[in-house]
């Protein structure tokens, strides 16, 4: 029991630090979306897309803590990342070109 005890402080504390991260996001792109995808051991990874198309994403140790950062934060949560959501995204030639990259082996 004492380890549940100490791992409750510490799981809000990291929701919290995320949280902060999402508004802070949010804040320089006008607002933000995002969706949570489980990821395995590693956890839950929280993808934002801002109201400009921007985009970037965060990773939590467990999906519940994902769930509660999103949840402090006040964002729009989707079940999935596509249609108009995913059409929100804006890339630029940095993303084209690391894209290119992979393609041809590079």
């Amino acid at each position: 029991m004492a380890d549940t005890q100490q791992a409750h402080p510490r799981a809000e504390q990291k929701a919290s630090r995320l949280a902060k991260q999402i508004n802070t996001f949010a804040k320089a792109h006008g607002g933000a979306e995002g969706q949570i995808a489980y990821i395995g051991e590693r956890g839950a990874r929280i993808v934002l897309v801002g109201e400009d198309g921007g985009w970037g994403d965060l990773v939590a140790p467990t999906y519940e803590i994902a769930q509660k950062a999103v949840e402090k934060a006040g964002i729009t949560v989707h079940e999935a990342f596509d249609g108009e959501f995913a059409a929100k995204v804006r890339t630029g030639p940095y993303e084209w070109k690391r894209m290119a990259g992979i393609q041809i082996g590079g």
